[in-house]
């Protein structure tokens, strides 16, 4: 995939919440939250410049994104926070939900999935292993609902328990319900991935109150399915 050519972004395009803690982003697709490659711009790289002159210009990535993904991105604004922040990620107290579209519709409406994943990063894609017993394996799970169904195509809600490289795109698929527009993984072809970080939710790292983001995708094929 080639980097996604854009002009140069405002932090304010991408942020949705900040205070003196953390501050929530709405990455856009094909934009991505860090990368190696110098000449391309990354989330991170536009907000640290943002808070450069703030009074602290701390800035930790506390969930990531693919690049092709769109949603919800958390960073926390101080070490005390990004390690409350990065406690909650591990003991799976901050949710994290997604919404997808899949082709075709899973053949079972909710349930929960556990698969163990080996990651191929000369490829950079993962595969799910045929035993959980191969020492590279790594437990994934989440848990899906279908929400609607529309001809071949199914919104789907996905709560992610776990955060393997790929995960959602890879376990789905061998669901035979590929994600729309996922075509690394055997899905169609479509205007870009039906994926979207859609929620987060969690307790403020400082005050402890509890803290929810949702965020509606920008990809035109979700219109069929969400109102306005």
């Amino acid at each position: 995939m080639k980097p996604l050519q854009r002009k140069e972004s405002s932090p304010k395009e991408f942020i949705i919440y900040e205070d003196s803690a953390f501050l929530v982003c709405h990455k856009p697709a094909g934009l991505a939250v860090q990368t190696r490659q110098v000449a391309e711009k990354d989330l991170e790289n536009i907000l640290k410049t943002y808070v450069s002159s703030s009074p602290s210009s701390y800035l930790a990535v506390i969930n990531r994104l693919d690049q092709p993904v769109e949603g919800l991105i958390l960073f926390a604004r101080t070490p005390e926070a990004a390690a409350d922040l990065t406690a909650q990620l591990t003991a799976h107290t901050l949710q994290k939900e997604y919404l997808a579209i899949t082709s075709p519709a899973p053949a079972i409406a909710e349930q929960t999935l556990t698969d163990y994943l080996i990651r191929d990063g000369r490829q950079n894609r993962s595969y799910v292993a045929d035993t959980s017993k191969k020492a590279e394996a790594k437990k994934a799970e989440l848990r899906y609902r279908i929400l609607q169904v529309q001809g071949s195509q199914a919104l789907v809600k996905i709560n992610l328990k776990t955060g393997r490289h790929h995960q959602i795109r890879v376990q789905m698929a061998h669901q035979n319900a590929p994600l729309l527009g996922d075509t690394k993984y055997g899905g169609l072809a479509n205007s870009g991935l039906c994926l979207c970080s859609h929620r987060l939710a969690f307790l403020h790292p400082v005050t402890k109150a509890p803290m929810e983001f949702t965020a509606k995708p920008k990809n035109p094929a979700f219109s069929r399915f969400l109102s306005e």
